[in-house]
C-alpha cells in the first residue's frame, strides 16, 4: 500500500465495509456498484447543493462587486472595507461554497482510490471473486472497458460540466471564463483516456455518479425557476 494509499484507507476502509455489506446483499458486483454510487451521491447532494447555491448566489452579487473594485482600484484598503460592507449587506459569505467542495473532495478521492483497489481495503474472502465478475457486455469488472464505458463517462461528464457552468458561470476575472470553457472540454477527454486503463468497475462509477450528478442539477434548476417565478409574481403582486 502506497503512502497515499494509507492516508487515503481512513475514508477507504468504511466505504469498502459498506460495499462489501452491500456485495453480500445484492450478490453482482456490477448492482452494487451501482446502488452504492447512488447511496454515496445522495450522501453528498446537501454538499453539492450547498455549493451550487454559493456559486449562483456569487452570480447575483458580482456586479456590485465589480463596481466596488473598479471605483476603488486605486485604493486597497477602502476596496477591501467597502467589499466586507457589501457582504454583510447581502447576508453572502465568499468562502460558503469552498467548504462543501473541502469537504466532498477527500470522499472522492478515497472512493477513487477504493475502487481502483478494492481488495487492498476490503477483507472478505467472497469480494475477491465478485470484483471479477462480468456484467453486460463487460467480461471482467476489474479489468478495463477499452471504449464503452469510457465514451459514456466522457459524455455524462461534458453535459454535467456544461449544465453547471450554465447554472453559476464563473465570471471573468483574470481569463477565468475561458480557462473553465476550455476545461469544459479538456477534463472529459481526460476522463476517456484515463477511463480506458482503470478498472471497469471505476469507470461504472463515475458514469452513473455522473448522471446522478446531471438528474441533480437539472432539478436544481427546475427548483431555482420556480422560486425565480414565485419571487417575480410576490414582487407584482406587491407593486
Amino acid at each position: 500500500m502506497t503512502t497515499y494509499e494509507k492516508v487515503m484507507s481512513v475514508i477507504a476502509e468504511p466505504m469498502g465495509w459498506l460495499l462489501s455489506f452491500m456485495y453480500d446483499f445484492f450478490g453482482n458486483y456490477g448492482i452494487t456498484l451501482i446502488v452504492f454510487t447512488l447511496f454515496v451521491r445522495a450522501c453528498l447532494f446537501p454538499l453539492y447543493a450547498a455549493q451550487i447555491k454559493s456559486s449562483s448566489r456569487m452570480k447575483d452579487v458580482q456586479p456590485k462587486m465589480q463596481a466596488i473594485q473598479k471605483k476603488y482600484a486605486n485604493d486597497k484598503e477602502t476596496l477591501n472595507m467597502k467589499l466586507m460592507e457589501l457582504y454583510k449587506e447581502e447576508k453572502f459569505n465568499p468562502m460558503s461554497g469552498c467548504l462543501p467542495m473541502l469537504i466532498q473532495m477527500p470522499i472522492i478521492f478515497a472512493l477513487f482510490v477504493l475502487l481502483r483497489n478494492p481488495m487492498t481495503f476490503i477483507d472478505d474472502p467472497s469480494m475477491l471473486m465478485g470484483v471479477h465478475e462480468s456484467f453486460f457486455w463487460v467480461p471482467d469488472l476489474s479489468q478495463p472497458d477499452p471504449w464503452l464505458l469510457p465514451i459514456g463517462a466522457g459524455i455524462a461528464t461534458f453535459f454535467s460540466f456544461s449544465m453547471t457552468q450554465a447554472m453559476s458561470p464563473t465570471p471573468d476575472v483574470g481569463g477565468t471564463a475561458g480557462m473553465m470553457k476550455m476545461m469544459k472540454y479538456f477534463f472529459p477527454i481526460m476522463i476517456v483516456w484515463m477511463g480506458r486503463s482503470f478498472p471497469a468497475g471505476l469507470a461504472l462509477y463515475w458514469f452513473i455518479g455522473t448522471l446522478f450528478m446531471i438528474c441533480q442539477t437539472f432539478g436544481m434548476n427546475k427548483w431555482k425557476a420556480k422560486k425565480a417565478a414565485a419571487a417575480d409574481s410576490t414582487a407584482k403582486s406587491k407593486a
